[in-house]
């Protein structure tokens, strides 16, 4: 008897077990712009750029043109938790400056 005991703890019962393999697929991106105002000083802009997308000022000059003479401007295109992050931080420091730039987000 005690061998049938262990047939039976030795047997999986005809089931063939296949290691599931991981489905990844990359997350979904979003552009941080920049649009355009009247008020807030180029300069401003240009450190914006530096000081959140640690951009070179070459970089944050050619973008801050792009957004003073079309409107609006990509900043940077990130996953979405760094781009609302992203968004908040730069939107509550301009207001902190009292400046009225407005910082956000679209998908890629």
């Amino acid at each position: 008897m005690s061998e049938e005991n262990e047939d039976y703890k030795n047997h999986d019962g005809g089931l063939a077990i296949e290691t599931a393999k991981p489905k990844l697929k990359k997350p979904q991106m979003y552009k941080v712009l920049l649009h355009n105002d009247d008020y807030t000083p180029m300069e401003f802009v240009v450190e914006i750029l530096s000081d959140f997308f640690n951009l070179n000022e070459e970089k944050a000059v050619q973008i801050m043109l792009h957004v003073h003479t079309r409107g609006k401007g990509v900043c940077g295109v990130f996953t979405r938790d760094i781009a609302e992050t992203k968004v908040d931080l730069v939107n509550k420091y301009s207001r902190a400056q009292q400046h009225p730039l407005l910082c956000a987000m679209e998908e890629a």
